[in-house]
């Protein structure tokens, strides 16, 4: 009953205070209604566009390894690019480039002297701009800053009816959620593959897509160095400034290439990455880790693995053009030994990520790794559990660049439309934890401790009805109402709830305005292109 009474003495104290308040500054009370109220309601339930600006984060990152282990790690990895070396199979431009900067080359095996690869990494900026066709979306990769995106290459979908293929609707649908989530930097790119469209074709529309319906950054194409170049030209349609230069110099894409671990660079990815890095465009260099199958078992042979390939990766980007912005990827995963089948949010994979943050930062690159991982089949409890861990770690490891975001389900291979809003929501969070903790006198809150005093209540005093409205993070999804009103509205779980959330940010998107000469232009080169060539699905 204490607490019963407790709870009715502050609720009696906070109206008492609103009314006397009200009388006193000469606003309307309850009984005197003034149109506050409606125009409060007026304002939650009208639409609204509301884009955060990427993260710059205001607390420490975690050092999870001493000096002595990144030394170990450092020196292990000169060893493994001289001694064992790395593979650049049927790329002869790639192994001539190799052996002109001093590197052994041994059929399609390029040993790289102790030193060289590091060396060459140093022309690699520590930080660059993504540009946006809203310049108020552009984003700074590297330094302190973390931008978000959302999932990538997943070929089915999940939604309320099911899983199934992903078509270029289901795409369209995740660009728009993109759009209007408020804690999303960035647009990604192979948000869902659609696979109703040509592969030689898909990624035309893809690009379209990002570059219509929303005015965020996003990514380019790898899957062929011709596909790489159309991103390209096609960002010279879309960002030209009148005076035909198209990007000159600009970076708009960023693109994710993946290392065939371990140590193999194969030629398709290779080759997107010197198209992308001639052109001055941003390039993830991202080993393609499972630990136990594609990496050692353990935490510090998975990382001087991890820390050689990036290596390599970035030199080569920085053979082709010095001074090409580039960054120091990691996707980590552990393995269930039992069914082969990759784990999620696991212990070990929080170290290497937290190991792989420290190597990039003394590398001075920027970092992108963690996601909303899991390998759950729907959005449950597995899903959330394994989705934080992997989000924290992200956050705290020092992150520069997220992907996977929000969306990931079933280790990758499908994208959700629950889970994307989800995970959407709940980058809100990392976004207040990463402000840190203020301490100026408004934070310190003296003069509401006291006024209220000893045996009082803070609902009514001045600080928190100056303060109450950025006080605390807010959920958009999450129910926190009666047990009684949750009954009475249906007893929605937060599937149910996010579900109904796709359907009104899908249901109140509004597309970016963007110039139509250039609307015309990018259709045309579309068109064109596409007649130019036979469908094909391989």
């Amino acid at each position: 009953m204490v607490g019963v009474r407790t709870a009715a003495r502050v609720i009696g104290h906070s109206r008492r205070f609103r009314r006397d308040k009200s009388m006193a500054d000469g606003t309307p009370t309850r009984g005197r209604r003034g149109g506050g109220g409606a125009a409060r309601r007026a304002e939650r339930t009208s639409t609204k566009i509301d884009h955060a600006r990427f993260i710059t984060r205001n607390i420490p990152n975690y050092e999870i390894l001493t000096e002595e282990a990144l030394a170990i790690i450092e020196a292990n990895a000169d060893v493994v690019l001289e001694e064992i070396g790395v593979a650049f199979p049927e790329n002869e431009e790639a192994l001539a480039l190799w052996r002109d900067a001093g590197a052994k080359v041994d059929g399609d095996r390029v040993h790289i002297p102790k030193g060289l690869a590091r060396k060459l990494c140093q022309t690699a900026p520590g930080s660059f701009t993504q540009i946006a066709r809203n310049p108020e979306r552009n984003v700074e990769i590297g330094g302190r800053n973390l931008v978000l995106a959302p999932v990538y290459g997943p070929p089915f979908v999940r939604d309320a009816d099911g899983r199934r293929y992903a078509t270029m609707a289901d795409f369209e649908k995740f660009v728009k959620l993109g759009h209007m989530s408020k804690w999303l930097h960035h647009s990604g790119g192979t948000v869902c593959e659609p696979t109703d469209v040509p592969v030689n074709k898909r990624h035309y529309d893809m690009l379209l897509a990002h570059m219509t319906l929303t005015d965020k950054p996003f990514m380019g194409s790898v899957t062929e160095p011709s596909r790489a170049r159309d991103s390209v030209e096609m960002c010279d349609i879309l960002f030209d400034e009148g005076d035909g230069k198209g990007l000159n110099g600009r970076t708009a894409l960023v693109s994710l290439i993946n290392i065939n671990s371990p140590l193999t660079f194969d030629s398709i990815m290779m080759g997107a990455l010197d198209v992308y890095a001639k052109a001055n465009q941003a390039c993830i260099i991202s080993p393609f880790i499972v630990g136990g199958a594609m990496a050692p078992v353990s935490v510090m042979g998975t990382l001087t693995q991890v820390l050689a390939e990036v290596m390599a990766g970035v030199a080569f980007s920085q053979l082709v053009n010095p001074g090409a912005p580039v960054i120091f990827g990691a996707f980590v995963t552990s393995i269930d030994m039992n069914s082969g089948a990759p784990t999620f949010g696991t212990p070990e994979a929080a170290q290497i990520t937290y190991g792989a943050g420290q190597l990039a930062r003394r590398m001075g690159l920027p970092f992108r790794s963690a996601g909303s991982f899991n390998g759950s089949k729907l959005p449950d409890a597995q899903a959330a559990y394994e989705t934080a861990n992997s989000l924290n770690v992200g956050l705290l490891s020092g992150v520069n660049f997220m992907l996977h975001a929000c969306g990931w389900l079933e280790g990758g291979l499908v994208a959700d439309f629950e889970k994307f809003v989800m995970d959407a929501d709940q980058l809100g969070a990392l976004q207040k934890l990463a402000a840190g903790i203020q301490i100026d006198e408004e934070a310190q809150a003296m003069d509401a401790l006291r006024e209220v005093g000893p045996g009082g209540h803070f609902l009514g005093c001045a600080h928190t009805q100056a303060n109450f409205k950025a006080a605390f993070w807010k959920s958009d999804l999450l129910d926190y109402k009666p047990f009684e009103t949750w009954v009475d509205e249906g007893c929605r779980d937060t599937r149910t709830l996010a579900s109904a959330r796709v359907n009104k940010l899908l249901g109140d998107y509004v597309e970016p305005a963007l110039d139509q000469a250039k609307r015309a232009a990018l259709l045309a080169y579309v068109a064109e292109k596409k007649a130019s060539m036979p469908d094909a699905f391989m």
